[in-house]
């Protein structure tokens, strides 16, 4: 009789442990799931080709499309086009700073903005002439105008800040400045959704990763 109700215990005692062991599988199970879909990411936009639809990609799937085939669309084209513009326009901004600001902060801050921004003008002429993209006449036909370009700077505004001077200078460098970064990171933000290429994401990054702390600074001098 002894041996049957210990015989007994083990058995029950052996289901409880498969059951315990079952439940722990299925939660890892479940935690894998939920892991996955976070690293999933969210879902990215390409363009379909000439009088296709766009589709709808996950994050997985637009990084395996890359991994396979970074070869340049248009978006990354006309990303290195426009950014090469609009970066000129910013050194243009910082080259009236030496002579107009009067705040030492304000002229350290253009000094850094020239600095990161002319390497990056020279990688996206470089880029366009690797892929072919880099003739003068095929960039004047696929010129932009300041309009279609976020952040950018007008002709007015400009002639207003060359005539400003000292502490007058240095708020409006500031708030155009402030608009044409956001702008910049923009257009950044775009090309990361639109274009295929990884050496315009990885210079797109780059954008973001910059002229988001040079937007602190700035905000924090106004």
């Amino acid at each position: 009789m002894h041996n049957r109700r210990v015989s007994r215990v083990s058995v029950a005692a052996a289901g409880l442990t498969a059951l315990a062991l079952l439940g722990l599988v299925g939660c890892d199970s479940g935690s894998d799931d939920a892991k996955s879909a976070a690293a999933a990411g969210p879902s990215v936009i390409a363009p379909g080709e000439p009088g296709e639809a766009n589709r709808t990609l996950s994050a997985e799937e637009a990084a395996q499309r890359r991994a396979e085939d970074d070869s340049p669309n248009s978006a990354d084209v006309s990303y290195a086009r426009m950014m090469i513009e609009h970066h000129a326009q910013a050194l243009e901004m910082t080259r009236l700073v030496p002579e107009r600001a009067e705040s030492s902060a304000v002229v350290k801050l253009a000094e850094r903005i020239a600095a990161a921004q002319r390497p990056e003008i020279e990688a996206m002429k470089g880029w366009l002439k690797t892929h072919g993209k880099g003739g003068r006449d095929d960039a004047q036909a696929h010129g932009h105008s300041h309009a279609t370009m976020p952040g950018m700077v007008t002709t007015a505004q400009l002639t207003t800040l060359r005539a400003a001077d000292g502490k007058a200078f240095d708020q409006l460098f500031l708030t155009l400045m402030i608009t044409h970064h956001q702008g910049a990171i923009t257009m950044a933000a775009d090309v990361k959704g639109q274009g295929n290429n990884i050496r315009i994401e990885e210079m797109a990054d780059d954008v973001v990763a910059q002229q988001t702390s040079e937007i602190t600074r700035m905000r924090d001098l106004l």
